[in-house]
């Protein structure tokens, strides 16, 4: 995992839009949507809810967090 994409990830969740992310960070949206889902893959959970026109970040149950 690099840094770049955490903020790549950080920006979209900023957003909450991946096209205004794009925009922030000069890069076409495409190829941050593929990173966006990489890094998804790494870590083996969904950190978006698609759907609309806006993105919500994913509630994660992690280990250790009790409740």
């Amino acid at each position: 995992m690099e840094f770049r994409t955490l903020h790549y990830f950080l920006t979209v969740a900023q957003e909450r839009n991946i096209t205004r992310a794009a925009e922030k960070l000069h890069m076409a949206q495409p190829p941050l949507t593929r990173q966006i889902k990489r890094l998804e893959e790494e870590l083996g959970v969904p950190l978006l809810i698609r759907g609309g026109r806006q993105l919500l970040l994913q509630a994660l149950d992690l280990p250790g967090e009790g409740g």
